[in-house]
């Protein structure tokens, strides 16, 4: 479902040389993931399992990691699929 309100505009980062013209060129339009494709999340078990051990261990309330994983089109065309399948906890600051 396209939900305009909640639609953020990029742009990119300011740079010495462009390879186009950056003018606006036709009619705006939304760009989201799901405006064509149904999302399906994966989440191999040993991952969750990790992560959900890291939080009971960690002594913050909030803490920062990573999940990482690969996002496919489906053989049909129909829908996408984000597989995680690796965790990482990162860095203390």
């Amino acid at each position: 479902r396209f939900v305009p309100e909640r639609m953020v505009p990029f742009s990119f980062p300011v740079s010495k040389c462009a390879l186009w013209d950056p003018v606006p060129m036709g009619d705006v339009i939304g760009s989201h993931i799901t405006y064509y494709r149904n999302p399906k999340l994966s989440m191999m078990e040993k991952t969750l399992r990790l992560a959900y051990r890291h939080a009971k261990q960690n002594e913050k309330k909030l803490f920062s990691c990573f999940l990482l994983g690969t996002l496919a089109v489906d053989d049909d065309g129909e829908g996408i699929t984000l597989t995680i399948d690796r965790f990482d906890p990162g860095r203390e600051a």
